[in-house]
């Protein structure tokens, strides 16, 4: 596997164009010598966020409770899947001198540039799967895709009788995410009762995406046993099946992210929801606050982290809602911490010109 070499030092402010061929990042030292802090910049962390899913929500949520315990001012711009926008913020973010930045958006390639320019200004930006980032946060997408996989197709043979027609709503614009859905494909090939009726991805990532995409998929199939995707998307394939009385307690929805209401849903006992897995967004959004943090005060950070997905069950989803709600409660206990995240290389303000701008996956060696 061919590696990247990337100099450090001032070249950062000449437009270093980061690792750009893949590479496997050791685990992170906690203990690697701090360096220099970023000079004139504000200690201030902004989320650029792409749009109001739970997800993000979640996200914010933990941001805005590690920007308080560090004492950093902290805000957030949602920009309602505009690129242009996004990118227009992300600007302006740079020329105003913030210190630290987290984007998300719905096209990953047409902000990368503006992500950046903020990186070359010497501050922390923080990214949710794409790069460029001098953190990369991204769960292990084919496992994460397993997981949902291997409970769906426990349920259909326990309870479908081996049987099932199944709709994919998937996000396989968005590489980063595809292999979550091959994951999906090559678990459920091995059932041969098993018939993919729809491979889609609704355009946006959202329940109302979600909504109209089960409403088209509907009018040729009319009767569905299990639908699979991320949480939003299959919330508002639930939303559609119930507007035409075509909800079953018998059918199996499950998606990926743990959002709130899917969580609700999967509490009733009565809902199609079964499964959601979890990625815990205010978790994982507090550790990415708590290294803004670190970054502004010189310390060193992970390049990339893990999100670990763990499938949430009746049994265990009061202990997650209570970790999602105090995230700086896990983070602050490693056992806790551990289970949700993992961490990987180490980067500082003194060598940000080996900022992450590639593809990062820990499940690619």
């Amino acid at each position: 596997m061919a590696l990247a070499t990337c100099p450090a030092g001032a070249n950062a402010q000449q437009g270093s164009p980061g690792i750009t061929l893949r590479r496997v990042f050791p685990a992170f030292d906690p203990n690697a010598p701090a360096c220099t802090p970023p000079p004139d910049l504000r200690r201030e962390l902004t989320f650029v966020q792409e749009n109001e899913r739970e997800f993000l929500q979640g996200v914010d949520h933990g941001l805005s409770q590690a920007a308080k315990d560090r004492g950093l001012e902290y805000s957030k711009v949602v920009v309602e899947n505009d690129v242009a926008k996004a990118a227009e913020q992300l600007r302006l973010l740079r020329a105003s001198k913030v210190g630290a930045v987290i984007g998300t958006s719905s096209d990953a390639p047409a902000i990368s540039h503006a992500l950046q320019e903020v990186i070359w200004s010497g501050a922390f930006v923080g990214t949710v799967m794409p790069p460029p980032a001098t953190l990369l946060v991204n769960a292990p997408q084919y496992a994460t895709g397993k997981v949902l996989t291997d409970a769906a197709i426990v349920y259909i043979n326990a309870k479908l009788g081996g049987k099932a027609r199944v709709v994919l709503l998937t996000q396989d614009t968005m590489q980063y995410l595809s292999p979550r859905f091959q994951a999906m494909r090559d678990g459920l090939d091995k059932l041969p009762g098993v018939t993919i009726v729809a491979d889609i991805a609704p355009r946006p990532v959202s329940k109302e995406g979600g909504f109209a995409t089960m409403n088209t998929v509907l009018l040729a199939n009319p009767n569905i046993d299990v639908v699979l995707g991320a949480d939003a998307v299959v919330l508002g394939a639930l939303k559609a099946l119930r507007a035409v009385g075509k909800d079953r307690p018998d059918q199996f929805l499950g998606g990926i992210d743990g959002e709130p209401e899917a969580v609700s849903e999967i509490k009733k006992g009565s809902s199609p929801y079964k499964a959601s897995i979890s990625l815990a967004s205010s978790v994982f959004g507090y550790a990415m606050g708590q290294f803004a943090a670190d970054w502004l005060e010189g310390k060193s950070i992970p390049q990339a982290m893990d999100i670990l997905p763990i499938a949430l069950t009746r049994e265990n989803i009061t202990k997650y809602e209570a970790d999602l709600v105090n995230p700086a409660a896990v983070y602050a206990d490693p056992d806790r911490r551990n289970s949700y995240l993992k961490m990987y290389g180490n980067i500082c303000y003194d060598t940000r010109d080996g900022y992450v701008n590639f593809p990062w996956s820990s499940e690619q060696k």
